[in-house]
């Protein structure tokens, strides 16, 4: 098995170190990273600057790996068209510090980064640790290891993903595993006005997140408030199908 390991968090990040250890396992593990952290930047590719990459060796665990100074989905877009010699039976994102549920998918690097390897058409994974604190990557790994084997043995529809959110908990501690949906997740966005150095004022955001639909069982964010581990299937197709007809109703001309 060939797999393309990348992350938004960076590639020296503990997260994407415990993958790379946990699918070497299963197969050829080759990683295509951030240099630096990426966070946040949903699916943003870079079409104005040259994007440059930089071989890189692990000593403790030989593999092929690759820093490069663009976004999470300009590592795998690059990687699957240039840099790897074959291409990949499955991509892993992850393992994110921190937790990417509900609408936060739209705004996650590591999320958008298994988005674009199932753009590419290939069987995609993110995974991500429900702590930014929390130091011990082992378990989620080890658990992302085993649903990589899944997919790659019962193949997903074309164009899906598997979204995974792992409990900041010892593996003893755990619930067990919940299929969920993403959650209607809002934030309160507060802007700090201050003042630089210069007297020019600047905003620093910050933000309040909310829950619309706590009281739904079936969400991803429920999941991991009973403690268990959450699995979505993720698709990149936005269209609303039950709106068509009522927008061809409308009647709209030239």
């Amino acid at each position: 098995m060939r797999i393309l390991i990348t992350n938004d968090d960076g590639i020296h990040a503990n997260g994407i170190q415990a993958l790379r250890k946990a699918f070497s396992q299963l197969g050829e593990v080759t990683v295509v990273a951030p240099d630096r952290e990426k966070s946040a930047t949903g699916h943003c590719i870079t079409v104005h600057d040259p994007i440059r990459v930089e071989e890189l060796c692990f000593i403790d665990q030989p593999c092929k790996a690759w820093a490069v100074d663009g976004t999470p989905s300009d590592c795998v877009k690059i990687a699957v068209q240039k840099l790897m010699e074959h291409p990949p039976d499955l991509i892993v994102s992850g393992i994110n510090r921190g937790a990417n549920l509900g609408t936060d998918v739209l705004y996650s690097g590591t999320v958008s980064a298994a988005i674009e390897g199932a753009i590419e058409g290939f069987p995609s994974l993110a995974v991500s640790l429900t702590s930014f604190d929390y130091q011990d990557y082992s378990y989620a790994a080890e658990f992302a290891a085993k649903v990589g084997r899944f997919m790659v043995e019962e193949a997903l529809p074309p164009g899906t993903l598997l979204n995974v959110n792992v409990p900041a908990l010892p593996k003893e501690e755990i619930q067990g595993v919940s299929i969920s949906k993403l959650g209607n997740r809002r934030y309160k966005n507060i802007f700090q006005k201050r003042t630089d150095p210069r007297g020019k004022i600047y905003y620093w955001m910050a933000g309040e997140v909310y829950d619309l639909d706590e009281d739904d069982p079936v969400t991803d964010v429920a999941a991991i408030k009973r403690k268990e581990i959450s699995i979505t299937p993720i698709h990149f197709d936005l269209t609303n199908y039950n709106l068509m007809d009522q927008v061809k109703d409308f009647g709209i001309k030239k």
